[in-house]
């Protein structure tokens, strides 16, 4: 009786423990602006047990490269890893820019952790690697892909002392992570959600239209393919020129492109012994695409007329706004179309919907040089990115190459 006494209060105990270790999850959000506009969350809890769970589920990761990291890892750093890492951009700000705000348990071990990575010290406890910043305040980090609002993050949110908490619940609920955009009092999420080959971006919880529209494009071997409408148009319009859609009159586009590696001649000059200038030819492989753009228009007239006044177009019907040239542009009773002349594209296949889908292929690899390696063999991975929007329903899909683990345990 007295071991049964004892064993029922330990296993209570074990029971909160778990709970509290593996489940609890503190839901206040403390450290996103009033001013964000945008915010992604990450469930770090749900993570840890998807990775665990497929990791016990794969033996064969059992056995792998036992060398440990002389760096150290992320939770050896001094950062207390929060329940949900709260990732924002803050409103007229560029779209590059994305900040987070988290806790230290030992700012001096993060500290030394960023010099073993190799981080440049810029004074100030603040640090710098490629695109990543970071300052340390205090018991917190301000990390961003800029440090142009550090300041006023730190302000904002380290140095006020009564800041308004967001929930949790406002942005997700139950999913491995989420996209959420912040319009007034109005927010719409997106969940995030990772699975053994893929992940997937939606606000809709039944994406059957979507899978209907891959299954159909992943029969197709073409590098982009794209079709959308006004709506769409000026949504993307809004990352490069807010205007240009309702300028242009432009209703829909549709495009189709191939890459393919060429030789690049470059020509220098130099001089003889008698100084006399000498004309040499070197050549270099890069990377083009061959397209064929089809932009539909209310009002052809008009849409050519925008792009003369911006310039876009030269004295040889060339449309300049695309750096990769030789191309053609032509106007006919529908609207105008721009297309590569080195090699012909053909359109593809209407299918009358609205997507973006961009193909993985081996000649971008040399494109990306500034990457890391391990960068570069997560998108070496990646098999096909496709957008999908029908009315206000929208979803991404990232879509991995098959493999013998699940992309937990590859990246």
């Amino acid at each position: 009786m007295k071991k049964k006494k004892i064993i029922v209060p330990l296993l209570l105990l074990l029971a909160v423990a778990v709970y509290f270790v593996g489940f609890y999850k503190d839901k206040n959000l403390k450290y996103i602006p009033e001013h964000a506009d945008a915010v992604v969350l990450i469930d770090t809890k749900k993570l840890t047990g998807q990775y665990l769970f497929s990791f016990v589920t794969h033996p064969s990761k059992w056995s792998g490269n036992k060398t440990k990291n002389k760096t150290g890892s992320v939770r050896d750093s001094g950062i207390k890893i929060p329940d949900f890492l709260q990732i924002f951009h803050i409103k007229d700000t560029k779209f590059s820019e994305w900040y987070s705000v988290l806790e230290l348990k030992d700012p001096q071990r993060l500290i030394a952790f960023l010099k073993k990575q190799k981080f440049t010290v810029k004074g100030n406890n603040h640090f710098q690697k490629d695109q990543i910043f970071l300052m340390i305040e205090g018991s917190h980090c301000i990390v961003g892909t800029s440090d142009l609002a550090f300041e006023t993050i730190k302000k904002g949110l380290l140095q006020s002392p009564a800041n308004p908490v967001w929930e949790a619940d406002q942005f997700i609920q139950n999913t491995l992570g989420s996209i959420s955009v912040i319009s007034g009092q109005k927010i719409q999420n997106f969940s995030i959600e990772l699975h053994d080959d893929e992940i997937e971006i939606k606000n809709n919880s039944n994406p059957e239209a979507f899978h209907s529209i891959a299954s159909k494009l992943e029969k197709r071997n073409q590098f982009l393919e794209l079709e959308l409408d006004k709506e769409n148009l000026r949504n993307f319009s809004l990352f490069f020129h807010k205007s240009i859609v309702d300028s242009s009159q432009a209703t829909s586009l549709k495009a189709t492109a191939n890459i393919e590696q060429v030789n690049d001649t470059i020509i220098s000059y130099e001089y003889d012994d008698n100084f006399n200038e000498v004309e040499k030819k070197s050549f270099q492989k890069i990377t083009q695409p061959n397209y064929i753009i089809d932009i539909q228009s209310k009002n052809p007239e008009k849409t050519w007329g925008y792009f003369q006044s911006k310039k876009w177009i030269n004295g040889e019907s060339q449309f300049t706004a695309i750096p990769f040239q030789p191309n053609e542009i032509t106007r006919n009773n529908n609207g105008v179309i721009i297309k590569s002349t080195r090699k012909p594209v053909i359109l593809s296949p209407q299918l009358k919907e609205n997507y973006i889908l961009i193909r993985n292929n081996a000649l971008l690899y040399s494109s990306l040089k500034a990457l890391s390696n391990t960068e570069k063999r997560i998108i070496s991975d990646i098999d096909y990115v496709l957008y999908g929007n029908k009315s206000q329903n929208y979803w991404v899909k990232i879509k991995a190459k098959k493999g013998d683990l699940p992309l937990i345990l590859r990246w």
